[in-house]
C-alpha cells in the first residue's frame, strides 16, 4: 500500500510511538465520523474524533479527541484548557495541524497544540482515529491515545 504524504508521516509518528498499526484506506470518506463508523464496521462512540480550537487568549490550537456519539462543551473545554476558546477555521486547523478537516489525525502536527481527550473514549476496547486524509484510519486502544498523545484526559461532553 502506497499511502499519501500525510499518511507516511502519521504512519512515521506511530511507528516513533513503538506502535505497530496498519494504516488502512477506504474508498468512501471517512471524514465525519458516522461515514468512518459506517466504512469501517464499528460503532460511532468507537470514532475518535480530532476537533480543533484556538484559544483565545493564546491563539494555540487545541486539539480535542472526542468519541464520535458526543458533542463537545466548549464551556467544560474552556475550563480545562484554563481560557477561552474559539472555532478554528479550515485555514487554522490547516496551518496548525498540516492536514485537513476530515482528516486530522491525534499525532504528527506542524505544531504541538493542547491536547485533551474525553473520558468516555476510556471505556472502549478499541477506537479509530483519522490518519492524516479524508478516507483513512488508524485502529489503537484508550490507553495508547493518551501515551501518542500526552493528552490530558477530561469530561468534555
Amino acid at each position: 500500500m502506497s499511502l499519501p504524504a500525510a499518511g507516511q508521516r502519521v504512519q512515521a509518528a506511530l511507528e516513533a510511538h513503538g506502535l505497530d498499526v496498519r494504516i488502512r484506506e477506504f474508498p468512501t470518506s471517512t471524514r465525519t465520523a458516522a461515514d468512518a463508523a459506517a466504512s469501517i464496521g464499528c460503532t460511532v462512540a468507537q470514532i475518535a474524533k480530532s476537533l480543533v480550537f484556538r484559544g483565545e487568549r493564546t491563539g494555540r490550537a487545541i486539539l480535542v479527541v472526542a468519541s464520535g456519539a458526543n458533542r463537545v462543551d466548549e464551556a467544560r473545554l474552556g475550563a480545562v484548557v484554563q481560557e477561552p476558546i474559539g472555532r478554528a477555521d479550515a485555514a487554522f486547523v490547516r496551518e496548525r495541524t498540516g492536514y485537513a478537516i476530515g482528516g486530522v489525525p491525534p499525532v504528527a502536527h506542524s505544531e504541538p497544540p493542547i491536547v485533551v481527550i474525553d473520558e468516555d473514549l476510556l471505556g472502549l476496547e478499541e477506537i479509530w482515529a483519522a490518519a492524516g486524509t479524508p478516507n483513512a484510519v488508524f485502529r489503537l486502544t484508550p490507553a495508547e491515545l493518551v501515551a501518542i498523545t500526552g493528552g490530558q484526559v477530561a469530561r468534555i461532553t
